[in-house]
Parts: structure tokens; C-alpha cells; sequence
């Protein structure tokens, strides 16, 4: 039986005091050059959508997270350049029951995080559900449960804002996929403090489809400065569309229009939704992503600077007033070297904020004190390997850097026919390299599912028929996405398994890397991993 799907250009070389340090050479993906300059992007990973402030001397990011859980990634950062996962904000996702078994692309979509009135708030959307609230005193939580706000299909992205005469307003976008409409921008008034909306069904101030060019307008975010509303939103589509930004006197409008950010000369394709953000020294910046395939929506940071009261975003680009997105840059300040953890030698009472599953989890589904010093996976029960909604676990982290190498030890327990656990690259296609026991032998074998358009076909190949009941793993995989599994049974003296992978990305998603064990029925088998390392 397969495994279901899831298892399926400026360049200132001007160094800033205090700056001088030595990249760290455990760290994937290093945009901090220790010369007091950076390189993009500052989070090679999939931190799709993000959104980010500053609170006193400290910056703040979230992101989309999807069917992913726990959801909604908390990231702090000292420069806008070095960037630590300190958590989650949504532990669980809601409604409960909606997310008992993976809903591929679905979830929490593009957020939007403030701090307003001694606390933060994020405001995210579920295209399926509506739009939620969420508060808290202190960033890595706790936080509050969510509120739902707006209820509704295809309410996406939206932005709040809180005006200099105490009103409160909240802006959104429209998915087609679900309402039907799309490339408009809605403004609702709202109850300053995020309880309810004020207005029946609010009103289009941005249309998109009264602008040459435009389609697909969304991922608005709102603010005030001198006198204008602006609303920076990108258009054109994920992976070839530019960064806008549209300016009124009013809140309501009519506002104006420009491209402040496009690809131009660079390589960078898409570069748009992100957050403006007011460094401490007062010098403005953007933060954006790039859709780069299996590795997701990558963030890049781009410095701002205004002309006649627009932002122009980035190096001068190939159009008069429209930026284009730089390779280096003097960083913003100051700040320590440091990234999202990755590895794990699973040593702590918690798994580390790194890791994701498919869909809430539940209570069986591992332990970090069965064996201390250990993962366990208890074996679960494949729903439908031919249903492409449903699926068992995979314990997963993000893609890291351009190119890394991955190794883990696994042993397989108790095992009945049909179980299986192992290493995992997953997306739309999905490769794995694991144990399986079959006809009552413990085997070592290499799965590929591919192609996918709605699902994929596994195929599987032996390598070893008659295997030990444990074995290190690893994956090698190449700048271009390109992955190569290998194993061995003293760590030492590596054996490749055939052929190379092709990584694809997932539904909205980067690909994934993650560690599974699963069954044909609900049994009593279980797989130890002894630790996940990621290196270069």
C-alpha cells in the first residue's frame, strides 16, 4: 500500500560599528556577513506572506502558515537581518474538527501583526472560515484564543488600522477561489477593540480592475504617515507580480497608485507583499517575499526611501521611481548572529519550535519521554492511500538554505506488516528512505511518488531485503532542489540509494522535510529517531 500524497544592485560595503563578527558555520543559511553588511534573503525558508513591526528597539515577524501546525510563527529579530523562531501563536487550528486530518493549502493564509494599545494582535484570515483575532502581552505568548471577527468565505488578508480619532477600520482582500470576486480591496469599520465589525458589508476603495494591468490586488497593508493613508499591496500573481502602493488624503479615498517595486535587472521574481518597517535610527525598510518553488516564499529585506511622499523600494531600478530588489546592503544596525533553529538531538522535555505537523495533532501521536533522548512516532494508521484530503502524520520543519545535508538514526518497534517510518522530502511528489517490515522481514526501501496534479503514484524499490531493525538515514540535497538519500548502519560508511529527487513544493507551500511512521492498520508499532541534524 503507497503512502498517501503528503507523505507525501547595490553592494555598500560600509561596515557598522560594533558589526564585526564570524558568520556561524552551523547555521544553513547565514545572510549576516560580519562586515556590517547582509545579503538576501535574510530567511531562506518558506516564511510565506510575511509581516512585520517594531516595538521599542525589537522587531517582529509573522507568517502564513496554512494547514500547518502549531500555526502563525513568531520571529524575533535586533536588526531586521538575524532572525530567531521563538514560537507559535496558534497552537492548535480552529474549527478543531476542520483540521483532524491535513487540509492541503488551507488554514491561516496571509496575517497581518500589530502592537496597538500595549499589546499585540494579529489579525488572520481563514478562506474557508473568515477572519480571526488574536492578542498578547508578551510576543511569545501566551496567546489569546481566536476570535472570530468577520466570518465569511474568501476573506483574505486583512489589515487593521486605528486612526488619530479613535476610529478603527479594517481593510481585506478577496480569494476568488471561494467568493467569487477578487482584485478589490474592502474597508469595513471596526470596534477599536477588535470585537466586532460596525458596518454590514463595508466598501470597495481600491479596484483593481480599473487599473491597466493589475489582476490579483491583495495582501494589502494599511497605514498612516504625514498626513496619507497608504496601502501597500502587491499585484500580478505569487511568483511574477510587483509590489504597489496607493496614497489618500482620506480614508476612503480616491487614492492614487504607483509601482514602488518590481523584478528589473534582478533575479528576483515577484518581489512583493511584505510589511514597512521604521527602523530605531528612523531609516526605513521593507520586507518581501520571493516565491522560489520547493523552497517556498523566501524572505528579502529592501531598504525604503521616499520621493514627493512615495516610497521607492530597493536599488534604482530600470523605471523612473520603481525600485528593484538589491543582493547586499549595509545592515540596518547592529545585532547578533543567529537563525531559525533547525536540528535536533531530541534532549528536551518539547519539541523544537521548528517543527510542524500536517494537522492538529494528537496525544498518541509521539512522545519525547517514552525514551528519553529519543522521538518516538507511534505508528498511525493510513485513512486512504488514494485520497488526496487525508493522510497520517509527518512531523515536519521547513526547507533551510539553498543547499544542506540532513541525517537521522531510525529503529522500527513492533512492527506489523505494512508499517513503515523513515525520512521524508514532501510536497505535491514526495521521496522517502525508511524501514518496512513485510511478510515478517525488515526491509530498507526507497519510495518516490510522482507525478502530481491531484495525487501522485508511489513506486518503491528494495535495497535491502532483509535489513537491520535500525539504520541512519540522510539526504543531501543540492542548490536547485535536486535531493539524494543515502544510509548507513554505523553513520560512517554511506550507501546511496538509486537516482536523485526532484523537490516540489506543496499546496501553497515549499517543500517539506519531515519524519513519518505509519501502518496499514492502527497498531501497537512505534519508530525511535535519535536525532534530526542539518548541516551544510
Amino acid at each position: 500500500m503507497p503512502l498517501p500524497r503528503h507523505l507525501a544592485p547595490a553592494l555598500l560595503l560600509a561596515a557598522l560599528a560594533g558589526c564585526a563578527a564570524t558568520p556561524t558555520a552551523t547555521v544553513p543559511w547565514q545572510p549576516d556577513q560580519g562586515d556590517g553588511t547582509y545579503r538576501n534573503p535574510v530567511l531562506h525558508a518558506d516564511y510565506s506572506d510575511p509581516d512585520a513591526i517594531r516595538v521599542g528597539e525589537r522587531y517582529y515577524m509573522t507568517a502564513s502558515s496554512f494547514n500547518y501546525v502549531p500555526g502563525l510563527p513568531l520571529l524575533e529579530s535586533s536588526d531586521l537581518v538575524n532572525w530567531k523562531l521563538v514560537g507559535h501563536a496558534l497552537p492548535r487550528l480552529v474549527p478543531e474538527a476542520a483540521f483532524a486530518t491535513p487540509q492541503f493549502g488551507k488554514g491561516v493564509w496571509a496575517p497581518c501583526l500589530r502592537w496597538h494599545d500595549g499589546k499585540f494582535w494579529i489579525f488572520y484570515p481563514d478562506p474557508d472560515h473568515g477572519v480571526y483575532v488574536i492578542t498578547a502581552r508578551d510576543f511569545a505568548g501566551p496567546w489569546s484564543a481566536p476570535h472570530l471577527l468577520l466570518p465569511g468565505k474568501g476573506i483574505i488578508d486583512p489589515t487593521p488600522l486605528w486612526d488619530d480619532d479613535g476610529n478603527a477600520y479594517l481593510l481585506h482582500a478577496w480569494a476568488k477561489s471561494r467568493a467569487g470576486i477578487n482584485n478589490i480591496l474592502t474597508l469595513r469599520r471596526m470596534a477599536p477593540d477588535g470585537s466586532s465589525l460596525l458596518d454590514d458589508k463595508g466598501r470597495t476603495i481600491i479596484d483593481g480592475n480599473r487599473l491597466p494591468g493589475y489582476r490579483t490586488l491583495e495582501g494589502p497593508k494599511f497605514y498612516k504617515a504625514d498626513g496619507y493613508y497608504y496601502v501597500f499591496a502587491p499585484a500580478g500573481g505569487v511568483a511574477e507580480g510587483w509590489q504597489s502602493v496607493f496614497r489618500a488624503r482620506a480614508i476612503a479615498g480616491p487614492y492614487e497608485e504607483r509601482i514602488v517595486l518590481e523584478q528589473g535587472r534582478s533575479n528576483v521574481n515577484g518581489p512583493h507583499q511584505g510589511a514597512w518597517v521604521r527602523a530605531v535610527d528612523g531609516k526605513d525598510w521593507f520586507l518581501h517575499f520571493q516565491d522560489k518553488k520547493a523552497y517556498g516564499r523566501i524572505v528579502h529585506l529592501q531598504p525604503l526611501r521616499w520621493s514627493d511622499g512615495w516610497p521607492v523600494i530597493g536599488a534604482e531600478g530600470v523605471k523612473p521611481a520603481t525600485g528593484e530588489p538589491v543582493e547586499r546592503h549595509a545592515k540596518p544596525g547592529a545585532g547578533a548572529i543567529e537563525g531559525p533553529a533547525t536540528g535536533d538531538e531530541f534532549a528536551s522535555p518539547a519539541l523544537g519550535p521548528q517543527w510542524q505537523w500536517n494537522a492538529n495533532p494528537q496525544p498518541g501521536w509521539h512522545s519525547l519521554s517514552a525514551r528519553p533522548g529519543a522521538l518516538r512516532l507511534f505508528t498511525q494508521a493510513v485513512p486512504d492511500a488514494h485520497d488526496y484530503v487525508r493522510g497520517a502524520p509527518i512531523l515536519s520543519q521547513k526547507v533551510p538554505a539553498p543547499a544542506f545535508t540532513v541525517q537521522t538514526h531510525v529503529a522500527l518497534h513492533d512492527a506489523a506488516d505494512g508499517d513503515r517510518a523513515g525520512l521524508i522530502v514532501d510536497g505535491m511528489q514526495y521521496a522517502w528512505l525508511g524501514l518496512r517490515r513485510q511478510a515478517g522481514s525488515t526491509q530498507l526501501v526507497y519510495a518516490q511518488c510522482t507525478p502530481a496534479v491531484m495525487r501522485c503514484t508511489e513506486t518503491t524499490q528494495v535495497l535491502l531485503a532483509s535489513a537491520p531493525a535500525a539504520l541512519h538515514l540522510r539526504l543531501e540535497w543540492a542548490d536547485g532542489a535536486t535531493v539524494r538519500f543515502s544510509y548507513s548502519a554505523d553513520g560512517t560508511t554511506w550507501t546511496a540509494a538509486p537516482g536523485t529527487f526532484a523537490a516540489q513544493p506543496g499546496r501553497w507551500v515549499g517543500a517539506t522535510l519531515g519524519l513519518f511512521s505509519v501502518g496499514d492498520i492502527q497498531g501497537s508499532g512505534y519508530a525511535d529517531f535519535d536525532y534530526f541534524r542539518v548541516g551544510r
